[in-house]
């Protein structure tokens, strides 16, 4: 089995803090989501999200008007640059301080950072189709000059459209124009009036007003001129050295008590928009101040708003809850709208087709995720606490989960209905549930009882009790083959139930710690048991006796969390694994806990093959080996002390409930701890997901490179493979060439080249060592080409010709085997669905020509009782067609009559 999963997608968080970015063209928004950034494609309605990782969440990101740099720093100043269309990081940068505002100048030269109450400005870095030398400059960050004068932080800063001038705003209640370059009779300008701090300052389009907005929801539009004339007074010849920027106008939001957290301003459109503390946002036209519309979007605070350059979309984004939305003001309508779980995720499982991902919380909440979009479809909210389990029946279309709130529920995600509900005598808080592969029946255990209960899934009563355990119930999990259950406890024994038998004996198994979890090998001969004490056992089903065991305490140890005593080595709570998963061959076992580490063990030869770090993220405690003894302060660890409440605000203050770890909205905000609290492997096999602190991290082999060259040498050239392809006709040597350059486009034209005739005398002289990667290729054509038959050739080719290799090589092409597996079953999917919309079609235009026969010829028969199912189109040209007395097979031929029975039509 292969190993070199890396990261590929984070799903389950869509916002954290910081600023929003729309691109250049509007179709995609950059959003930070804690130490990373996830771009969403909002025309595809998909998402994806950079490769790089800072070391502390993302304070603010700036992207440069041609879209092709992005720049993003964290919370201590740490900058990094990247290539958007590339997604590659070009260099590491540190501002030296907290960056609360970057503003990239419109024509792309500079770019302006608010460092505190100092303010920055650099060039941008030169990329070989920006500079007209076409040369790289060799220091990438370079200051052009400071501004001081401001005594509080600096929160945003706005460019003129000439890229001559730009806005600062602060929090010392004013705001201050600066130039770029020294302009004759210009001074640094004050504008002070405001009470409250100013949230924002933009320029209007013809940049002869300047409109600000402060905290307390004042607007004030800026002008400049002199003084006002009194009426009845002509204007003075002094009165120009009297000319400055005065307040001609002052709006008020008018939202009770809530004040304004965030503002954007499109100055085209003259469209202002504010959001408000009470989830509120209000888009008004200036400089009348005319409101066009309110909208409540959140049940809290919006913390970030922005628009796009048509200013037909705006972007919010709220922290508390983690919501992203997309709103399209002329039509009032969402263009994107995406939550994440707003507490810590329990549990997941992937679906059987491996195209969904399902994920539980303690916010009692159940999200389908996508993989291919990266958004979630759709969230049941029927439970009432915290969700503990969750596993899918094998036929893959019910859902079962556990919950605190003393219900087992059986969804529906065909039709997206939770259809069953199970509960138990007395009210208890199920901790852990299990699945017969037959969907028949589902077993669920408690903390609070030490039996473990039975529903029939069919009639929802309860079957039966099994007792036996000694302690709470901790895991349970049924053997694929359906014929055994076994379950673990905090007895420190695990029973093997035969549930189906008359006797329901039950086998213990006696272990030396608290289970955590338990996994089922694929082939059902082999169970795996995770225990506190950080041992990993493997027991043979059949003989009921230990076959092996290792020792993953060192392993999975690694992290010191801020309210640790001890050292990362000498801390108990990070040595155990919480979650267990074989993978869908059985010969490899992944393992997470409460650690910064997931760990893939190898079930025949028990060594450790990798370990994948979850997070380098410091602002999670648990991510650094060693504490900083600086930040231990008399109150306990500076991270841990909230600074953000004061006298003035009371809603900011931290009101979280003490010793509270469950359930409690702040306890997750202030330095959350690194964990894992669920793994599971992909049934193709070539990906993994992890529920961990930050969201759902997906590690994948399908990262495909740019350029993966293999067997080079100087004569093999896209070129030269395109002669041989054309001139030569030599397709084997054609597409070996193509394979080794690794050009996916390459490889697609001389794929596509290729006549079917020549197919299995292509297949029967290649390679090999390229079979795998040909395997790869192919399946991926099969889901995305039309030529299936085409592609269906070169999957008959393959097996017929190298049927043996592939016999022999399983454990290494496991996965290409079952990415065509897939494909396969996905393309007869579709084609059986097509049959089917062709047999009811043909059906019904061959009655509408018998029924027609009985009718008399001026007559015209329509149904129109079936008209929303089939359309109308075809049936008034099958029923006029019949009047002119053409057949079906003349309706697919261009024929003049046919087109004179659709201008007869349109006549009617």
């Amino acid at each position: 089995m292969k190993t070199d999963f890396k990261f590929s997608n984070l799903l389950g968080t869509v916002y954290c803090q910081g600023n929003l970015l729309f691109s250049p063209d509007g179709t995609h928004l950059y959003s930070p989501v804690g130490n990373r950034v996830t771009v969403f494609d909002l025309v595809n309605n998909k998402s994806f999200t950079l490769p790089f990782a800072h070391r502390k969440n993302i304070a603010t990101i700036g992207l440069t008007p041609q879209g092709n740099l992005l720049l993003s720093v964290d919370e201590d100043g740490q900058a990094i640059l990247t290539n958007v269309p590339r997604r590659v990081p070009l260099y590491h940068f540190s501002f030296k301080g907290r960056v609360n505002a970057i503003s990239f100048s419109p024509s792309g030269r500079y770019f302006v950072v608010g460092l505190g109450r100092k303010i920055e400005v650099w060039h941008v870095p030169s990329t070989p189709d920006s500079n007209a030398e076409g040369e790289l400059e060799f220091a990438p960050f370079v200051k052009y000059h400071t501004h001081t004068g401001h005594f509080d932080d600096v929160r945003h800063i706005e460019w003129s459209h000439d890229s001559r001038f730009f806005l600062s705003s602060s929090k010392d209640l004013t705001a201050r124009i600066w130039s770029l370059t020294k302009e004759e009779g210009f001074v640094p300008t004050v504008l002070s009036g405001h009470r409250q701090a100013v949230i924002g300052a933009w320029f209007s389009q013809d940049q002869e007003t300047i409109y600000t907005v402060s905290k307390d929801g004042a607007v004030f539009d800026w002008k400049y001129t002199g003084k006002p004339t009194p009426e009845g007074e002509e204007m003075r010849d002094d009165d120009d050295e009297d000319m400055r920027w005065r307040i001609v106008d002052r709006h008020f939001f008018m939202q009770n008590s809530a004040h304004v957290k965030c503002a954007s301003y499109h100055a085209p459109s003259n469209l202002l928009v504010a959001g408000f503390s009470n989830g509120i946002f209000g888009l008004y036209e200036m400089p009348d101040f005319n409101m066009i519309h309110t909208l409540n979007i959140s049940q809290n605070e919006i913390d970030f708003v922005t628009i796009n350059k048509s200013g037909e979309w705006l972007a919010f984004g709220a922290s508390k809850l983690g919501q992203l939305l997309v709103w399209e003001w002329q039509s009032e309508s969402y263009i994107l709208k995406q939550q994440g779980h707003f507490d810590s995720m329990n549990a997941l499982v992937y679906s059987p087709d491996g195209q969904r991902i399902i994920t539980t919380a303690d916010d009692g909440k159940i999200k389908v995720w996508d993989i291919e979009s990266g958004f979630c479809i759709v969230t049941f909210t029927e439970h009432t606490s915290g969700i503990t389990a969750c596993e899918f029946s094998k036929k893959g279309n019910v859902l079962f989960t556990s919950s605190l709130d003393g219900s087992i529920r059986a969804w529906d995600l065909i039709r997206y209905r939770n259809f069953r509900t199970f509960t138990a005598p007395t009210r208890l808080s199920f901790s852990c549930m299990a699945v017969d592969p037959s969907g028949e029946v589902v077993a669920a255990g408690s903390l609070d009882s030490f039996d473990i209960h039975i529903w029939s899934v069919q009639t929802g009563q309860l079957l039966d009790r099994l007792a036996g355990h000694e302690g709470p119930v901790s895991s349970l999990a049924f053997a694929p083959n359906g014929g055994l259950l076994v379950s673990g406890s905090w007895d420190r024994t695990a029973r093997i139930w035969s549930i189906f038998n008359r006797t329901q004996t039950s086998e213990p198994l006696q272990l030396q710690a608290d289970v955590l979890d338990i996994a089922f090998r694929p082939d059902s001969l082999q169970v795996a048991i995770s225990t506190l004490d950080g041992q990993l056992s493997f027991w043979s089903v059949s003989e009921a006796e230990q076959t092996s065991g290792l020792d993953g305490r060192r392993d999975v140890s690694g992290g010191r969390k801020i309210t640790d005593r001890r050292t990362a080595a000498n801390v108990a709570g990070t040595k155990a694994f919480n979650t267990i998963r074989y993978s869908t061959d059985g010969s490899c076992l992944l393992a997470g806990g409460n650690s910064k580490y997931i760990c893939l063990y190898s079930v025949t030869t028990m060594v450790l093959l990798k370990k994948y770090t979850v997070s380098v993220n410091l602002s999670l405690s648990g991510t650094q080996e060693f504490l900083n003894s600086r930040l231990l302060t008399e109150a306990g660890p500076d991270g841990l002390i909230d600074t953000t409440g004061d006298g003035d605000n009371p809603e900011l203050r931290d009101a979280s409930l003490p010793g509270s770890k469950r359930g409690d909205p702040s306890a997750r905000k202030r330095m959350p701890e690194v964990r894992v609290s669920g793994v599971a492997f992909s049934p193709t096999g070539n990906a993994f997901c992890a529920a961990s602190t930050e969201g759902l991290l997906i590690y994948s082999l399908d990262n495909q490179l740019q350029f993966d060259p293999f067997d080079l040498n100087m004569e093999i050239t896209p070129a030269s493979t395109l002669a041989v392809l054309q001139q030569d006709k030599d397709y084997l040597k054609a597409l070996v060439m193509a394979f080794r350059l690794n050009e996916a486009g390459l490889i697609k034209r001389v794929f596509q080249a290729i006549p079917y005739t020549d197919i299995p005398l292509v297949v029967e002289q290649f390679p090999t060592v390229y079979v795998p990667r040909l395997l790869r290729f192919v399946a991926a054509q099969t889901e995305e080409s039309p030529h299936m038959e085409f592609c269906l050739l070169w999957i008959k080719a393959l097996v017929d010709k190298h049927g043996p290799w592939l016999t022999a090589n399983r454990g290494k092409i496991d996965v290409e085997l079952r990415v065509v597996a897939r494909a396969v079953a996905r393309m007869r999917d579709e084609i059986r669905r097509l049959a089917d919309d062709n047999v009811y079609m043909v059906d019904y235009l061959l009655g509408q020509s018998h029924g027609n026969s009985e009718k008399h010829d001026g007559e015209l028969s329509l149904d129109w009782g079936s008209a929303d199912d089939f359309g109308a189109h075809p049936k008034m040209l099958t029923a006029g067609a019949h009047q002119k007395g053409l057949s079906l097979d003349d309706l697919v031929q261009p024929n003049p009559e046919i087109e004179m029975v659709e201008d007869e039509w349109i006549g009617l």
